[in-house]
């Protein structure tokens, strides 16, 4: 197979990004920074559908359909070039979930 500028391109941008991702400092901050921002999105989740009261279940859905999807791909998933996008991603997920649980602790007390 000939290489051409395209496939140049899109092999030293794969090989970049895998550089940056497999630095552990980077992971960590990237872990950190996915978590957080899953608290945001579920602080915002919580806040925001919950005001007009008529989005409760479409809202619930989505959200479990969302949970269940990123679930299956990241522990059914068997190839490494994706296994880090998909390990950022479970962390949004984690974020989301912690982020139900403190608001559920909130509206507890």
């Amino acid at each position: 197979m000939i290489k051409t500028n395209l496939d140049f391109f899109y092999c030293s941008i794969k090989t970049y990004l895998i550089n940056i991702f497999d630095k552990q400092l980077s992971n960590l901050s990237l872990n950190l920074l996915n978590t957080l921002l899953g608290f945001f999105i579920a602080t915002c989740l919580t806040t925001i559908p919950g005001q007009t009261g008529d989005w409760s279940i479409t809202g619930a859905a989505i959200i479990v359909s969302f949970h269940e999807i990123i679930s299956m791909i990241h522990y059914n998933n068997k190839s490494h070039i994706f296994n880090i996008f998909f390990k950022h991603f479970n962390n949004l997920k984690i974020g989301i979930l912690y982020g139900f649980f403190v608001d559920a602790f909130k509206l507890g007390s």
